[in-house]
């Protein structure tokens, strides 16, 4: 399978991974086997399929991890998170530099780079979460840092278990070390009925539920995906935005409607891919999240996408925060909430940083910036407006979404040429004109400060906290009155 496209040996390495996760949840069960054979295994058939599916390119992850844990050893974790966030990245950089412009620019297909994109993502979200829970105060972290906070180091094989495992290695998704332990560990189940969705349902405790149902239905969307990419997505080819016959004769109802269709029909292999994914990691056990309120097993921990929100978002926010799901979290983690200036701006350069070096991926995050700036400001400042009566907000919604779907793909055409050349093209058919309208409602419109923002969920975290603290003392005033009610003999 060296010889063959390298899409082919991706999906063939997916689905030997499927197959393999339903023997190593089965077989290597935590009831069966220990933590440190779940380790040893899910590492060693990652690296495999690695090996199988890039050739010796395979060695960088090794050597990135190696490297990063070497550094988190010596530093220590009070500046373990600086150092491995700029070695990883460094790392990352180089490599995508070398496959870029020295081998195969252009090749949009699997390369050894994006599995390493998602073990950088690995590696600076656990020496963050150390340096959270080794060196940062307790009252200094907010409730999601203290949730994910790590205290102890990891060994050498629970580090490459957590980057390098059969069921990620590929394709990902991003997770957290906290929960990856928990399920090689046996505990999720515990976990999750402890938590607050787990609370008062009765099918906590019992036996753990079975992912069959909600693999079989990811499955079923990688179909549809797949023949939709196969058939839909050829007929529409994004490039086709900047035929000049096009360009010049068709009106703007129907440009605009192809713009739309096209970067819609470039959508489904990322469907295909994510749902598969995360079929992969359910069919092994991983991924459980509670109960739903109806006492049905959720299967969406690690999910990466929830199509209905993506397709039929009303805002630049809510398409971000439904496509690539934990990606957008580990951008928010890692930057957005610990970025003290421009927290918006400084997480958009990141993430046009993580993407690669191909000048597409910057022009659409560059062009991101005033997007959502300029989305938020709309949103801030007329949304009020019509959401008091039902029928104004069906109207509302239905043209904030045509507004967003417009905004969306005409953002994100420069991610799927790539070059500097056809994406100034595009952009200057269009005579740059959302970029106009997005710098001019920034201007004009008043924005909610960053520091306005903060001080308002610092205000309300502080008043549940103070309601919380009430509630305990009121209930232990209640338990000491009880107690000294004398009990009969």
């Amino acid at each position: 399978m060296r010889g063959s496209h390298p899409s082919v040996n991706f999906v063939v390495c997916q689905l030997f991974a499927l197959l393999a996760s339903v023997w190593f949840r089965l077989y290597l069960h935590p009831s069966k086997t220990s933590s440190y054979v779940r380790h040893a295994v899910a590492t060693l058939l990652g690296l495999y399929l690695a090996l199988f599916c890039f050739g010796w390119y395979a060695l960088h992850f090794i050597v990135q991890s190696g490297i990063s844990y070497y550094i988190m050893i010596i530093v220590g974790a009070m500046h373990m998170h600086k150092f491995c966030f700029v070695i990883a990245f460094g790392y990352l950089t180089l490599c995508q530099v070398s496959r870029v412009y020295l081998f195969d620019y252009g090749q949009y297909s699997a390369d050894f780079t994006g599995p390493m994109m998602i073990i950088t993502q690995k590696i600076t979200s656990l020496a963050f979460e150390i340096h959270d829970g080794m060196a940062r105060k307790e009252e200094h972290l907010t409730p999601v840092q203290k949730s994910l906070a790590v205290r102890t180091m990891p060994s050498l094989l629970e580090y490459l278990s957590y980057n390098c495992n059969f069921m990620g290695i590929l394709a990902g998704p991003l997770y957290t070390y906290k929960d990856y332990i928990a399920f090689i560990e046996g505990r999720t189940l515990h976990v999750k009925c402890a938590e607050v969705n787990g609370k008062g349902n009765g099918r906590c405790g019992k036996s753990e539920p079975s992912p069959v149902s909600a693999v079989l239905c990811k499955l079923l969307v990688c179909g549809i995906s797949l023949s939709f990419h196969l058939t839909v997505t050829k007929v529409f080819p994004v490039a086709y935005n900047i035929d000049e016959n096009f360009v010049t004769t068709a009106s703007l109802t129907s440009r605009v409607l192809y713009l739309y269709i096209s970067l819609l029909a470039a959508r489904p292999k990322y469907y295909f891919a994510w749902n598969l994914a995360d079929a992969i990691n359910n069919a092994a056990g991983f991924g459980f999240n509670g109960y739903d309120g109806k006492g049905n097993a959720r299967w969406d921990l690690i999910s990466n996408l929830n199509i209905v929100n993506i397709e039929f978002a009303t805002s630049f926010k809510m398409f971000i925060d439904n496509w690539n799901i934990q990606t957008a979290l580990w951008f928010k983690r890692v930057c957005y909430d610990r970025c003290l200036y421009h927290p918006t701006i400084a997480t958009f350069m990141l993430s046009a940083m993580w993407h690669g070096v191909y000048p597409g991926y910057c022009m659409t995050f560059f062009t991101g910036i005033p997007m959502t700036l300029a989305a938020r400001a709309i949103r801030n400042n007329f949304r009020f407006y019509f959401i008091k009566l039902p029928a104004v907000k069906l109207f509302y919604d239905v043209i904030t979404w045509i507004a967003t779907m417009i905004a969306i793909s005409y953002t994100v055409v420069p991610f799927v040429l790539l070059s500097v050349e056809p994406s100034l093209k595009f952009y200057s058919s269009w005579y740059y004109c959302l970029h106009i309208v997005s710098l001019l409602v920034i201007l004009v419109l008043p924005m909610k400060s960053r520091q306005k923002e903060n001080e308002q969920n610092h205000s309300k975290q502080k008043r549940l906290e103070v309601e919380n603290v009430l509630t305990i003392n009121s209930y232990s005033a209640m338990n000491n009155n009880l107690n000294q009610i004398p009990r009969p003999s």
